[in-house]
């Protein structure tokens, strides 16, 4: 994996009218005059766009691929058009490239020229934070619409797509002013996502990228412009369908045959944002839950932190990583602030000279919007008490209540929740998926997702994935006038965060050997020593001395992790047949067979995300719902591989295990 890329805003001049201009390209975003009508002249009404929205079929989407997502108004128009067009059952996916994205306040200047598209892109400015480099997912409308942004060079970025494209909008910056973007290597991508009848439109006539585009499969034509822009082009893909650059076992296996009903089995972070994902898309959801309601287990914890463990180096976790706090920090805009998630900021401390060797690095690769290294005089202004050192800082970071953020998920109107519903087997029969409790047949459908963390082992399908369960025990604190001075989560060892309510959630201990969830006064009394080491000022304002770990309120869970650290998402094989068909890895990894892979069929898992369910789980139900429903992957094909239950068997077999 390369270095990650160091987010750059969008460089803005205003003219005397109000309107953007590039001081990166030198150009303008639109046209002074034509604007929206430009839009739809260039890329609606030359792609057809109002016929195949109006043409698609229910529980069917429509996906838009778009480089050059600038001020965002080719996405506003084209949704308006849906939502004109399209039957309720259909879905639109809009897959945008964009090196240089526009920071907040600019973006929300620019679309009130526009007060026409406000029921669009005031839904996007709600949205608009935590947006950095690689894969943002973005939903709307209930999940009928879904925009996915990628952040980067179009050039790195499309490579890692993985997607069929219904239609193009070739937009960027003039040939002439962008030159790096309008290239052979481009229209090799385009290609590569298209289908035979993909559309594509664009504002350019310039004859190299005409014949590019024609040499990479394209049909082009040069059409009547709009206002001062004599002609613009439209185009078809005519070539050959390009093969899934991919090994078979990681292929997709292809939309469960029979009806859109799901079963998801657990109700903690996995299993609730699996549901919402799948329902958003039209599956009739039922959440067979063992407990009386969602979040009894690890989800439960009365405040979970947004704390996002990077690397410099660009790995699959730290890519899933930032695509994931983007996306949930995303989400938690809908809660309430105060009573289920605070935006207070996460403050890491160098709490040694080799954690501030790694700060600083980080520092160095990424942006200061997503974290900057303070002084101990500046953590401690930021925290609001004493504090042994500065630190890192993650500035759109917070708490959350874990609790809430799964009711949320499962309030859509396709779900059906089912409590006290343990299950113990699953058994495929006429095409169904049955779940069973003993004897007692609770629920059947094509589709089934386990995601009950470790539990998962429990089922025959998913036996052999390495999954390790941790206790951890958080402690309550009761907070105290001088306690509330703390205003943002600070970590080291452990971490504790400002009140919600009236308590501060202290924590967590890590016993990789305890299988009993009673809380301890040993535990305590470890997490009262991590507490003296993050603020001895916070600890006496709490109490001090005064505090009893012997009285103290607390709660225990078990985290579940894989060896790798990535969640394991995805569809599910058969183990023994997947070792028989590809057995010639155990002599030659090199080998890719053209065997098929022994899927499942309809059966997936959601599990392993360890003390980062906040961070990942509820993009990997986005995972999950595109997987099943054959859309865009929400991450880089690459992190999609490195996070697929596949792995672990692969391994085995190429280690002659």
């Amino acid at each position: 994996m390369s270095a990650p890329t160091l987010l750059q805003h969008a460089q803005i001049d205003w003219d005397d009218q109000g309107r953007p201009h590039s001081r990166q390209y030198d150009d303008v975003y639109f046209s002074k005059n034509e604007g929206t009508e430009e839009t739809r002249h260039v890329f609606l009404d030359q792609t057809g766009l109002a016929e195949r929205f109006a043409n698609l079929a229910p529980h069917t989407s429509l996906v838009i691929g778009e480089t050059g997502f600038g001020t965002g108004m080719n996405f506003f128009c084209a949704w308006q058009l849906f939502a004109e067009r399209a039957p309720n059952e259909a879905w639109l996916h809009f897959v945008s490239v964009e090196k240089f994205p526009l920071a907040p306040d600019d973006l929300a200047r620019a679309v009130r020229l526009w007060p026409e598209l406000s029921a669009f892109s005031e839904p996007l400015l709600a949205q608009y934070v935590a947006v950095h480099p690689g894969f943002q997912q973005f939903t709307f409308d209930q999940g009928r619409v879904t925009l996915t942004l990628l952040v980067g060079d179009v050039l790195e970025q499309l490579p890692q797509l993985d997607a069929r494209i219904d239609v193009w909008f070739l937009d960027g910056f003039a040939p002439a002013k962008n030159p790096d973007m309008w290239t052979p290597e481009l229209f090799a991508q385009l290609a590569r996502l298209s289908r035979p009848g993909t559309a594509l439109g664009t504002f350019t006539t310039t004859g190299w990228v005409r014949r590019g585009l024609i040499d990479a499969g394209f049909r082009m034509k040069k059409v009547p412009g709009i206002g001062k822009k004599w002609e613009v082009m439209s185009g078809e893909y005519i070539g050959q369908p390009h093969p899934a650059a991919t090994a078979p076992w990681y292929a997709r296996p292809g939309i469960p045959a029979g009806p859109r009903q799901a079963l998801v089995i657990g109700a903690g972070l996995a299993g609730s944002a699996t549901a919402a994902s799948l329902a958003a898309r039209g599956w009739q959801v039922s959440v067979l839950e063992r407990h009386d309601a969602p979040a009894r287990e690890a989800s439960g914890n009365p405040q979970g932190v947004l704390y996002l463990k990077l690397s410099a180096h660009g790995t699959a976790l730290s890519q899933m990583i930032l695509s994931g706090f983007g996306y949930t920090r995303r989400q938690l805009e809908r809660l309430q602030q105060g009573r289920d998630w605070e935006a207070c900021g996460v403050l890491q401390l160098a709490f040694d000279s080799k954690e501030a060797e790694r700060q600083n690095k980080l520092a160095e690769a990424f942006d200061p919007s997503l974290l900057q290294v303070l002084t101990h005089s500046e953590a401690e202004t930021i925290a609001g008490v004493a504090l042994p050192a500065g630190g890192l800082f993650y500035p759109e970071g917070g708490w959350v209540h874990p609790p809430a953020l799964c009711q949320a998920q499962l309030q859509h109107p396709n779900i059906r929740l089912l409590p006290h519903q343990q299950v113990l087997a699953l058994r495929k029969v006429d095409g169904l998926w049955q779940a069973w409790d003993g004897e007692r047949l609770l629920a059947s459908a094509p589709v089934v997702v386990l995601a009950t963390a470790a539990e998962v082992r429990h089922f025959e399908a998913c036996a052999q994935l390495p999954l390790k369960r941790i206790r951890g025990q958080i402690t309550r604190l009761p907070a105290t006038p001088a306690s509330r001075a703390l205003r943002t989560v600070v970590c080291a060892e452990g971490y504790v965060a400002p009140p919600r309510g009236d308590e501060h959630t202290l924590g967590a201990s890590f016993d990789f050997h305890s299988e009993d969830l009673e809380p301890t006064v040993a535990e305590h009394q470890g997490n009262l020593a991590l507490l003296n080491e993050i603020s001895t000022d916070l600890a006496q304002r709490l109490g001090g001395h005064a505090l009893d770990a012997g009285h103290l309120q607390g709660r225990a869970a078990f985290r579940c992790t894989s060896p790798d650290y990535l969640p394991i998402v995805g569809p599910l094989a058969d183990s023994t047949a997947f070792a028989e068909a590809y057995a010639v890895l155990g002599k030659d990894a090199r080998q890719v067979p053209e065997v098929p892979c022994p899927w499942l069929d309809g059966l997936y898992v959601n599990s392993g995300h360890g003390s980062r369910g906040l961070i990942t789980a509820p993009l990997s139900g986005e995972l999950i719902a595109a997987w099943v429903n054959d859309e865009p992957l929400p991450l880089p094909r690459a992190v999609a591989e490195a996070c697929h239950p596949n792995r672990f068997a692969l391994r085995r077999l190429i280690r002659g295990k």
